[in-house]
C-alpha cells in the first residue's frame, strides 16, 4: 500500500506546481517589457536634451521632403474652343449636287488615282495628292484647310500680281505642288474640286478668316535655321514614313504614295508654297510627325523651322518663276529668289534670321 502512494505522489506535486511556474514566467517577461520601455524612454530623453531634432510623429508621408520633377506640359497652339470645325461629311449627301461634290472630295484625297503618272482620266502630276498638303480632304484645323477659300475668293494675289479666282488656285496647286500641268477650267474634274471646296468653306461669312484655317504661324528664331540640326529631327521623326532618301514610300502598285516624297523629282516644285520655310514650319509644327495635332504639337519651334531648313535644301524639281511678284517689294520675307527690294541676301531669304527682314518692310510702309 505504501509502495503506491510512493508512486502517485510525484505526479500530483508535479500538476499542482505548473500553474506556479506560468505565473513566474509572466511575471519575468512583464518585468523585461517593463524594463525595455524605461530604457527607451531614457534614451529618447537623453537625445531630446542632447539637442538631436526626432521626427515629429504627427507628420504624415507628404511632410518628407522629395526632389520635384518637372512633367513637360504638351500645350495646345491655340485655343481648341475657337478653332472652325468643318461639316460632317455626311452631310454632303444631302445635297442637291451630293455626286459632284463626292467626286470632288475624291479627287483632293486620291488625285494621283486619276491624275497622277497612271492616272485612269488624264497622267498630268507628280503622284502626289492634294491631301497630302490639304490634310484630311482640306479640313483638318491648322491643315492647310480650305476654310477661307470660299469665303475670300476671288482676291488679288500679289504673286501673280492680278485677281484670282479658286480654278486658278487650283491650277497653281498642280504646276507647284504637284509639279503637274493645269487642269481644264471647264472640265468635269475642275468643276468637281470647285463645288467641294465651296462646301467645305460654306459656312464661313464672306471675307472672314477663322481661327485654324490655313497653316500655323510659327514664332521667328532669332537665328538662321540650321539645315544641320534639321537632318537630325528627319532622321528622328520622319525618316520611318517619307524614307531616309526623302523620296517616300510608293503604294504598291505606282499609282501614288502611302507617304508623300519630300525631295527628289517627285516631290513639289521650288515655286510651291512648301518651299517657304515659313510655310513648311507652320505645317509640320501642328500636323507632324505622324500623330501631332494643333491640340498635341510634338516638334519644337526650333525643330520646325530647322527641319523646313533641311527639306527645302535638298534637290528638286525647278519652275519658271520669272512671271512671279511683279511688284518685288510684295515679296514674302522667306521668298528666296531676287531680285529683292531690301539689301539682304537670297541665303537669308531662305533660312533666315527672318527678325531683321521683317522689320526692314515694316519700317519700309
Amino acid at each position: 500500500m505504501e509502495r503506491t502512494q510512493l508512486c502517485i505522489f510525484p505526479k500530483e506535486l508535479i500538476s499542482m506546481r505548473q500553474p506556479f511556474i506560468k505565473l513566474i514566467s509572466l511575471l519575468v517577461a512583464l518585468l523585461g517589457l517593463s524594463t525595455a520601455l524605461v530604457v527607451g524612454v531614457a534614451f529618447v530623453l537623453y537625445l531630446s536634451f542632447s539637442g538631436v531634432q526626432l521626427p515629429s510623429l504627427s507628420e504624415g508621408p507628404q511632410d518628407i521632403p522629395v526632389e520635384a520633377v518637372e512633367i513637360p506640359v504638351v500645350k495646345a497652339l491655340v485655343d481648341p474652343a475657337s478653332v472652325w470645325k468643318a461639316s460632317d461629311w455626311s452631310l454632303m449627301d444631302k445635297e442637291p449636287n451630293a455626286e459632284e461634290l463626292n467626286y470632288g472630295k475624291e479627287l483632293v484625297v486620291n488625285t494621283a488615282e486619276y491624275l497622277g503618272p497612271k492616272g485612269k482620266v488624264k497622267a498630268m502630276s507628280n503622284g502626289m495628292n492634294c491631301q497630302n498638303c490639304h490634310l484630311q480632304a482640306g479640313t483638318a484645323p491648322f491643315g492647310n484647310n480650305y476654310t477661307a477659300v470660299a469665303a475670300t475668293y476671288p482676291k488679288f494675289r500679289a504673286r501673280s500680281g492680278t485677281e484670282e479666282d479658286i480654278q486658278k488656285r487650283i491650277n497653281d496647286c498642280f504646276e507647284r505642288s504637284l509639279n503637274g500641268k493645269p487642269l481644264a477650267r471647264d472640265s468635269k474634274e475642275m468643276n468637281a474640286m470647285v463645288a467641294y471646296i465651296n462646301w467645305v468653306g460654306k459656312e464661313v461669312p464672306k471675307g472672314e478668316i477663322p481661327i485654324g484655317s490655313g497653316l500655323y504661324e510659327v514664332p521667328l528664331l532669332d537665328r538662321a535655321a540650321d539645315p544641320a540640326r534639321g537632318k537630325l529631327v528627319y532622321e528622328n521623326q520622319c525618316a520611318s514614313c517619307h524614307q531616309t532618301d526623302g523620296k517616300g514610300m510608293a503604294k504598291p502598285d505606282g499609282t501614288g504614295y502611302l507617304y508623300p516624297p519630300l525631295w527628289g523629282e517627285s516631290s513639289y516644285n521650288h515655286g510651291a508654297g512648301l518651299y517657304r520655310l515659313s510655310r513648311f514650319a507652320g505645317y509640320v509644327k501642328a500636323n507632324m510627325p505622324l500623330g501631332a495635332t494643333f491640340e498635341q504639337p510634338i516638334l519644337s519651334d526650333e525643330e520646325s523651322w530647322d527641319l523646313a531648313a533641311y527639306v527645302n535644301s535638298m534637290e528638286r524639281p525647278k519652275k519658271d518663276l520669272s512671271q512671279d511678284w511683279p511688284d518685288i517689294s510684295k515679296k514674302p520675307m522667306d521668298h528666296p529668289f531676287g531680285p529683292f527690294s531690301d539689301s539682304f541676301t537670297e541665303e537669308q531669304h531662305k533660312y533666315g534670321p527672318f527678325k531683321p527682314i521683317k522689320a526692314a518692310k515694316s519700317s519700309s510702309k
